[in-house]
């Protein structure tokens, strides 16, 4: 049996990631098992410094390279914010190492020259950037790109208030929708956003996962 990796944030990755798109993803997949690593103080603390620190990417290599002793043949994160941690990971662990986000990164470049990010965390944000322009820069393509922080979506969204965090995002994306080409929504938090946009509207998710299965064969 194959073995798929995911290495969490936060504490409620099952309402996140598992339920929503692991599990479904599984059903379709029954020759691969899941098996999940979570830290949520690498979230924090990356919160709490404006990005990964030192000791946030120490501990998240350690963590790619003991999903590989576990016996994983793919490693994803499925933080956003960890971007960079997985990037210098790929250097290290000797399996396929990648970020939900990645997939989604390489078609919102194909699809548009002016994307915009929508985020609720500030770390977030600038992860989505970097991997939007080290992505542009592969397809060889100019982009331009808008970003949009609602810190106070986060908030609710953590007190429980998801009526309240979607109504927040809803306006968000109603503006932006007439600034941009393409709308990305690089978290997982805004992956069960349902709204019609005029333009393209990518999430992470599905996307993730099906890039999985792709490095699974190819193994």
């Amino acid at each position: 049996m194959k073995r798929l990796a995911l290495i969490h944030t936060v504490s409620w990755y099952n309402k996140s990631v598992i339920h929503p798109f692991a599990d479904p993803w599984q059903k379709l997949n029954p020759d691969v098992e899941i098996i999940n690593i979570m830290d949520d103080s690498l979230l924090t603390e990356s919160l709490a410094n404006g990005g990964p620190t030192k000791d946030v990417t120490r501990r998240m290599l350690n963590y790619f390279l003991a999903a590989e002793s576990a016996g994983a043949d793919v490693i994803m994160s499925t933080c956003t914010t960890m971007g960079p941690c997985t990037r210098l990971a790929r250097q290290i662990v000797q399996k396929p190492v990648f970020n939900i986000d990645e997939p989604m990164a390489k078609e919102a470049v194909s699809k548009g020259g002016v994307l915009g990010i929508l985020a609720t965390l500030p770390t977030s944000a600038p992860a989505t950037k970097m991997l939007l322009e080290i992505e542009a820069n592969e397809q060889r393509k100019k982009i331009g790109i808008k970003i949009t922080i609602n810190e106070e979506a986060w908030k609710y969204l953590l007190n429980g208030e998801i009526s309240k965090h979607n109504e927040l995002i809803y306006h968000e994306l109603e503006r932006i929708q007439n600034e941009v080409d393409v709308i990305v929504l690089g978290q997982i938090s805004l992956a069960q956003i349902k709204f019609k946009t005029k333009v393209p509207m990518l999430q992470v998710g599905h996307s993730g996962f099906s890039y999985a299965r792709k490095l699974l064969d190819h193994k």
